[in-house]
Order: C-alpha cells, then sequence, then structure tokens
C-alpha cells in the first residue's frame, strides 16, 4: 500500500499512543481529506467510560462505548471511515490480528457507501473528488491568504474547484482566488 492514508506519520499522529484509534484515524480523514469535521461532543454528554468487559478488540470497546444513546449517532458517522486503517497498528505495522481475532477493516463513508480496508477507502474517497477539491482548495487559501476562510470565500473556493479539478485532475492555473488578507490594507 501506499500513499498518504498509509504513512507511518498519519497513522502514529491518529493513533492513541500504542492503540489504534478508529476515532481519531476517522475524525482525521473526515477534517483533513474530506473537509467534514465531527463536531465536539456535546458539553453535556460526559465523558462516558462503558463497560469493556468481553470486549477484545478496538472495534468491540467501540461497539460497547456507543451503545450509548449520546455517543451512537455521532461515531456512527466518523468510526466506520477509521476502521480502514485498522490492519495499521499504532506505528504503522501491517496486521491481520488483534487480539488472536481476525482485523475487521469493512467501514463506510457518512454518504451510505461501504468499503474493505484501506484500498477500499482510497477507492471510495477517489469516488467523491470534489470532497478532496474543496477541501484543499480551503486549506491552501487559508495557508496563502493567512487566515481562515469565510462564507465570502465561498465563489472563489468554487472557481478554484472548478478550474484546478475540472475532471478530478489537478491543472495549474494563474491568479485564481480572493486576494483579501484579515487585517492589511494591501492586497495580495
Amino acid at each position: 500500500y501506499g500513499g498518504l492514508l498509509t504513512q507511518a506519520s498519519v497513522l502514529k499522529v491518529t493513533a492513541n499512543g500504542t492503540t489504534t484509534s478508529p476515532v481519531v484515524r476517522g475524525a482525521w480523514i473526515m477534517n483533513k481529506l474530506m473537509g467534514d469535521p465531527p463536531p465536539p461532543p456535546p458539553e453535556s454528554v460526559p465523558a462516558i467510560e462503558p463497560d469493556l468487559r468481553g470486549a477484545t478488540t478496538i472495534r468491540g470497546q467501540l461497539a460497547k462505548h456507543t451503545q450509548a444513546r449520546e455517543c451512537a449517532g455521532c461515531h456512527a458517522r466518523f468510526d466506520p471511515v477509521g476502521f480502514a486503517l485498522e490492519n495499521f497498528d499504532a506505528l504503522g505495522r501491517w496486521r491481520q490480528v488483534e487480539a488472536n481475532q481476525p482485523i475487521d477493516a469493512t467501514g463506510g463513508l457518512p454518504d451510505g457507501s461501504e468499503f474493505t480496508g484501506v484500498a477500499g477507502l482510497e477507492q471510495a474517497l477517489l469516488n467523491r473528488p470534489e470532497l478532496f477539491a474543496r477541501t484543499l482548495a480551503e486549506k491552501l487559501l487559508t495557508f496563502g491568504l493567512g487566515r481562515g476562510v469565510e462564507p465570502f470565500d465561498a465563489p472563489a473556493i468554487r472557481q478554484i474547484v472548478a478550474d484546478v479539478f475540472p475532471d478530478g485532475a489537478i491543472r495549474i492555473i494563474d491568479g485564481v482566488g480572493p486576494s483579501k488578507r484579515r487585517n492589511s490594507s494591501t492586497a495580495v
């Protein structure tokens, strides 16, 4: 496997120290690649210590945790995305077994598409190039302008995506995009 999702740096930063975390990995993918970060847990929902007795795999632990109604809705959006990377341990090493059980790397995207493993996740993301294109345009604008994107940037983002990613391929162009900097009277 290759690409961004299987780099040890990404797999390590999206793990919980010594264990994998489909929660963190799924949230990272949704935020960084799909531009759809999951919301933080509501303040009214305290941290829940689920009953993990009998759960030996991460998937099993999360299944027990999401039995709580307060947790199930949000986790249903991002856990399935992170499950695709369960064959990679916290350091990015390939594994096929966890706690003497075969790894279940089936998952899905919030749009309902289902996949198995990292190759399936990559294909599911490739089937929705507009998500990545919009997210990349927003992140590059944030960097280039020195500020976060604002609602008034939406037309420029749509134009950049249409010009740079017309058929899913990246095209390099000149002179497109907003030029307003926050706290600056000069255009870039």
